[in-house]
């Protein structure tokens, strides 16, 4: 069941960072003073295999994670698994607010239905310092 972390730095004027996390997901969530999702970055999987589903308002998505294997051409094993991750998302988001959730299952359909053109995506999804934490936190 993802959690809320407290105490996340805040130090965007006019922008809100969440972050939310369990066993499985890390959701980072940038909102508007009134609450607008404005970016989401929702990480999946675990240290060896994570991946993220990146969505950013003025530049649309990104699929960024660890490459399915060296020298690998299998390009659906490097696809965004929206179905399995969109039921998991929705059972394990019950305590995520309603209209964080909500948007965040809403755009995990939408990158399934329309995905977006192939873009450059990067071997490994890059945190910032403040998406860091120590594994025994």
């Amino acid at each position: 069941m993802l959690r809320e972390i407290a105490g996340v730095r805040q130090d965007e004027p006019g922008r809100v960072r969440r972050w939310f996390h369990d066993d499985y997901f890390e959701l980072f969530v940038w909102q508007s003073e009134t609450r607008q999702v404005l970016m989401f970055q929702l990480c999946y999987g675990g240290a060896s295999s994570e991946r993220a589903l990146v969505w950013r308002e003025d530049l649309g998505f990104f699929h960024d994670g660890v490459p399915p294997g060296p020298g690998s051409t299998d390009l659906a094993a490097s696809r965004f698994p929206a179905k399995s991750i969109g039921e998991r998302f929705a059972r394990d988001a019950a305590s995520v607010p309603q209209d964080v959730s909500s948007f965040v299952l809403a755009k995990i359909t939408e990158y399934a239905e329309t995905p977006p053109p192939p873009r450059a995506a990067r071997g490994r999804f890059r945190r910032e310092d403040w998406q860091r934490r120590a594994a025994k936190a």
